[in-house]
Formats: structure tokens, C-alpha cells, sequence
């Protein structure tokens, strides 16, 4: 029963104590870690750059699953006495605890909010760039909202539903359940480097095994994300059939191949266009965007966690009880 603890106790401390402080942030670190290996000047070449950059993946993935597995192991090793269970679940629910968030993003989301409703748009364009890589600078306040609920959806997937998509998997085949910690490790380390050298430019290939394996990782979770959304446009009492109809006809617009499922799921569960300027616009603006948009972005998304969470739950026990 240890995983089921152990994600009980990790989602309790993200909705009670939100995210650590940055010094000790697993995730910090991680950008600090491929900000220094990234300073490495390995001149233009595509194939060095794709050979270093791959290194740079597997050695920081390495970096942070090695010692939590060996911290892990040596704590199970203790479960026949009463501290040592409880220590590996305590540790456990941290680490797993870091690989997501879902307090922060609501607050984020909210506070942008609440800018947009004051009209005090530089702050709300300032606190946007938490949540988006895009140069938000000259962005209109409708522009502002879609940016917001587009990083709700992403998030929704990147954020919450694949990294428990990966601490559930080993469950599946009867592998320990630290297994599942370090897999949800790993995908915060791949998403991570996504988002910091997965870029296109000079350093193009840099980043380019990264951002394949960054799209590997994500292809059932972004799918599975949609699903859950449009299920929480159901259970919301919206309109659940055209939120998927827009997810099978527009994923396809954003650049990423994984990230369009949610966010056309959220565009078509809110009945609004969601445009990123110069790149795409998903699906059909039957309702303005507005600053409380973004409230009912975070309502479909908490529904569609609740409803993820219940999975896990499921699967879980299910698990448990097969290989018990």
C-alpha cells in the first residue's frame, strides 16, 4: 500500500504547502545543472551538437534519479521497522511531491487574473512569464487571458497528469513502487531540459534529443489529458461533444505534436479561441475571452485532477491486490 500513501501524502503537501523555496527546489536545480553543462561552447556542428545535448540528457536525468533511488532503497530496506516505512513514505511522498505542481499553477493563474481585472496589464504581462516561454511583452489583455488558460491545459498534462502517469506505470507490471518515484524524477528532468534547450535557433540540435524525448514521454499523457478534459466539460455541464470534436480537428495546429490535445480540449470545453500570435489559433471564439476565463479553465482543469487522481486510486489497488 505504500505507493497509495505515498501519493496521498504527496498531493497533501503540494495543497498545503504549495511549492518549496527555491534554494532547495529540485526542479531549480535541475536548471541550474543544465544551465552549467549548457556553457559548454561545442561550435555549430549539428552532430556534436545533438551528441553533447543527448549526454547532457542522460546525465542530469542520472544525477537526480541516482541518488533518490539509492536513498530509496536503503529506506525500504528499513520498512520491517515502523520509522524506516514511514521515513521511505515521507521521503517518497517529497520527491514525488516535486515532480509536480498544482497549487503554484492555480495561484499563478489567479494572480494574473486578479492583474487583468485591475487593468494593471505590464504586471499581469510580468506575471505571465512564469507560466509561458512566449515574449509577452506587447500582449492585448484577451491575448493575456488565452495565454493563461493555453499554460492551465499544458500544465494539466506536463504538470500533473504525466508525472503520475509515470509514477503509475511500473505499478502495471508488478515493479516496486520506487521505480515509479524515479520514473516521475525522470520525466521532470526530460521536461525540464524541454523547456530550456529544447529550442530552435544557433543551438538548435542542443536541444533536439531532449525535445524528441520530451515528446516520447508526453504522447499518451497529452492524449490522456485531453480525455480527462473533455470528461471535466461533461461533468461540468458544458458541452463535452464539441470540446472533442475541436480536439480530433485542431490538435494539430500547435507546433508540438502533444501539446495541441489539451489545449484544443480546454478551447473547446470554454467555447473560445485560443491564439498564440504568428502560430496557431484553436478552435471557434463562440465566447470572449475574458478574465474570468481563466477561472473556468481552472475549474475543468481541478475536475479533470480529481478525476486523474480517482484513476490512480483505481489502477493502484488494483494493482496491489493482483500482485499481493
Amino acid at each position: 500500500m505504500s505507493p497509495a500513501l505515498v501519493l496521498s501524502l504527496a498531493l497533501v503537501i503540494d495543497l498545503a504547502l504549495g511549492e518549496p523555496p527555491r534554494v532547495i527546489h529540485p526542479v531549480v536545480w535541475m536548471g541550474k545543472v543544465t544551465s552549467l553543462l549548457e556553457r559548454v561552447d561545442v561550435g555549430r556542428s549539428p552532430l556534436v551538437q545533438f551528441l553533447y545535448g543527448s549526454a547532457i540528457t542522460l546525465l542530469t536525468v542520472g544525477l537526480f534519479t541516482a541518488p533518490a533511488y539509492f536513498m530509496l532503497f536503503y529506506l525500504k530496506s528499513l520498512s520491517f521497522a515502523a520509522y524506516g516505512f514511514a521515513a521511505y513514505v515521507i521521503v517518497g511522498a517529497v520527491l514525488l511531491k516535486s515532480t509536480f505542481s498544482l497549487r503554484e499553477l492555480r495561484q499563478v493563474a489567479l494572480r494574473v487574473k486578479r492583474l487583468l481585472l485591475k487593468e494593471k496589464l505590464d504586471e499581469a504581462r510580468f506575471e505571465l512569464r512564469s507560466l509561458v516561454s512566449r515574449d509577452t511583452q506587447d500582449l492585448p489583455k484577451p491575448l493575456l487571458v488565452s495565454a493563461t488558460v493555453e499554460s492551465v491545459a499544458e500544465s494539466t498534462c506536463d504538470s500533473f497528469v504525466a508525472p503520475l502517469f509515470y509514477f503509475l506505470l511500473p505499478l502495471l507490471f508488478g515493479i516496486p513502487g520506487l521505480f515509479g518515484i524515479l520514473g516521475a524524477i525522470a520525466y521532470r528532468v526530460v521536461n525540464t531540459l524541454d523547456t530550456m534547450v529544447g529550442y530552435h535557433g544557433k543551438y538548435e540540435y542542443l536541444g533536439k534529443f531532449a525535445s524528441k524525448l520530451d515528446d516520447v514521454l508526453n504522447f499518451i499523457p497529452a492524449r490522456l489529458t485531453a480525455l480527462l478534459l473533455a470528461l471535466a466539460t461533461f461533468l461540468s455541464r458544458r458541452d463535452a461533444q464539441t470540446s472533442w470534436q475541436v480536439v480530433l480537428g485542431e490538435h494539430s495546429k500547435t507546433e508540438s505534436p502533444n501539446a495541441g490535445w489539451p489545449i484544443a480540449a480546454m478551447a473547446g470545453g470554454l467555447s473560445v479561441q485560443l491564439e498564440k500570435v504568428g502560430h496557431y489559433r484553436v478552435g471557434k471564439a463562440n465566447a470572449r475571452l475574458v478574465p474570468e476565463t481563466i477561472d473556468a479553465a481552472l475549474k475543468l482543469m481541478l475536475i479533470a485532477v480529481l478525476t486523474w487522481v480517482i484513476i490512480c486510486f483505481i489502477v493502484g489497488g488494483i494493482s496491489f491486490v493482483l500482485t499481493s
